[in-house]
């Protein structure tokens, strides 16, 4: 279960690669905009905003997601990724970091090719960061013998969760598209006690918290603080700098 909340206590944060993948999509009078992948829809309004004429369709499969989106006037659909088709008109397919929860994605791209309009652009943002100690530390601490027994089922996510930029741009380009992918390390000035377990939180953590009964939650983070701490000091002002490493590919299809 996502909490539209959580998610949301870094906000502007979490947005920033949402507007650098947006500045890189230069569809002038899209038909129809695509955003799969809504989440609690503060960044899907930009969409329509910056196309105002065309249909705007939201989905994501968190159903809290989208009942948050549909809170801000947004006509999100609860719809599995895996599962969507787009509509004969789709000009722009935008999807911000999704495609990291979807094992074999890359053979959705390959089929989204296929199916979207000559012309339309996809665009894509996944994080980057899975070796990082945010999610290294995580996996060590859930693998000791005191949690291993109640975490066995929960699939964490790992180095080869997504694929290199260049990867990804072969990949679409062998499929006929123009392409651009890069990648981008941002270096975030964290606020608060414990900021980054509080950042991982709303995203990495989900699986762990939905195995574990609250006293454990509970005890697991009392556990996890310290450690994430060490990795990731805070300076004398309070502040914590979280480095963040995220990729990007625009296609546009032939």
């Amino acid at each position: 279960m996502w909490d539209p909340a959580k998610y949301l206590d870094f906000g502007d944060l979490r947005g920033r690669p949402f507007y650098d993948l947006l500045g890189r999509v230069p569809a002038t009078d899209p038909r129809r905009v695509v955003d799969l992948g809504c989440g609690p829809g503060n960044l899907t309004v930009s969409l329509a905003e910056r196309w105002p004429d065309a249909t705007l369709e939201a989905s994501d499969s968190s159903p809290e997601m989208v009942a948050a989106a549909r809170s801000r006037g947004i006509d999100a659909q609860v719809v599995d990724v895996r599962d969507w088709k787009p509509a004969p008109d789709t000009d722009v397919l935008l999807s911000n970091a999704v495609l990291q929860w979807v094992p074999g994605h890359q053979a959705l791209l390959e089929r989204w090719v296929t199916e979207l309009p000559s012309g339309a652009w996809l665009a894509v943002q996944v994080p980057g960061n899975f070796n990082a100690p945010s999610h290294s530390l995580v996996r060590e601490l859930a693998a000791t013998p005191e949690w291993a027994p109640q975490l066995a089922d929960v699939v964490f996510r790992e180095d080869g969760t997504v694929s290199e930029p260049a990867e990804y741009a072969e990949l679409l380009a062998s499929a006929g598209c123009a392409v651009d992918a890069w990648e981008t390390t941002y270096v975030q000035r964290l606020t608060g006690q414990d900021a980054v377990l509080e950042w991982i939180t709303g995203t990495a953590l989900r699986p762990v918290k939905a195995a574990l009964d609250a006293d454990d939650w509970t005890r697991f983070r009392r556990q996890l603080a310290p450690i994430l701490d060490t990795a990731y000091p805070s300076r004398s002002d309070g502040t914590t700098w979280f480095t963040f490493r995220r990729i990007f590919f625009t296609a546009q299809i032939p």
